[in-house]
C-alpha cells in the first residue's frame, strides 16, 4: 500500500513539474527579453531638502543626483542626536569591537573613550600604517566621516566595514560614542 502512495505522489509531482516547467519555457520563448532600452525601473528617490524642484526631463534628473556627503553637517547633528538609538545601531560593531570600560581588543580596538582619543591610540593594538599616519584625535566630524566610509576617510585602513549611509544613524552613533567616557 505504501509503495502505491509513493507512486501516486510521484506522478502528481511530476505532472506539476511538467505543467509549470512548460509554462516557464513558453513565457521565456515568447517574451522579448533584451529588447528594452532599460532593464527594470528606477525607484523614486526622496527629495533631499526640496532643491531642484522636480521639473521632469533632463533638468529633473540632474536635481535627483544625491548630494555629496558633508561630514561637518552630520557632526552638527550630533548635539541633538539620540545616543540610545546609536547604542542599538552599534550591535553590528560588536563582532569586532568592545564598548566596555577596560574592554579587550578584538579584531578592532576597544571603543571605550574613543571620542577625543588619538587616532591609533590604543596601546597594543596593531593599527594599519594608514590610520597611524592620519594623526589627530577622533572628534565628531572625523568619526562621522570614518564611520560613513572608512576606506574613503583613511585609504589603507584595515577596517573592512563598508560604513553607515544614513546621516541620522551616523549622528546617533557618534552621540553614543561620546558617552563612553
Amino acid at each position: 500500500m505504501n509503495s502505491e502512495l509513493n507512486k501516486i505522489a510521484g506522478g502528481v509531482i511530476s505532472a506539476l513539474l511538467v505543467i509549470f516547467g512548460s509554462q516557464a519555457v513558453i513565457e521565456m520563448s515568447s517574451s522579448s527579453h533584451g529588447e528594452h532600452e532599460v532593464v527594470g525601473y528606477e525607484l523614486p528617490k526622496p527629495d533631499a531638502g526640496g532643491e531642484g524642484g522636480g521639473s521632469g526631463g533632463h533638468g529633473g534628473e540632474a536635481a535627483e543626483a544625491p548630494a555629496a556627503f558633508d561630514a561637518a553637517k552630520v557632526a552638527e547633528m550630533v548635539a541633538s542626536a539620540d545616543a540610545a538609538a546609536g547604542e542599538k545601531l552599534t550591535k553590528k560593531c560588536k563582532a569586532c569591537h568592545t564598548f566596555d570600560n577596560g574592554g579587550a581588543n578584538k579584531v578592532g580596538p576597544h571603543l571605550w573613550g574613543v571620542y577625543e582619543r588619538a587616532k591609533g591610540g590604543v596601546d597594543g593594538f596593531g593599527y594599519s600604517d594608514a590610520l597611524k599616519g592620519k594623526g589627530g584625535n577622533w572628534d565628531a566630524e572625523s568619526l562621522v566621516h570614518f564611520l560613513h566610509k572608512p576606506k574613503e576617510f583613511i585609504p589603507g585602513t584595515k577596517m573592512v566595514f563598508a560604513g553607515f549611509k544614513d546621516n541620522k544613524d551616523l549622528a546617533d552613533i557618534v552621540a553614543y560614542l561620546e558617552t563612553l567616557k
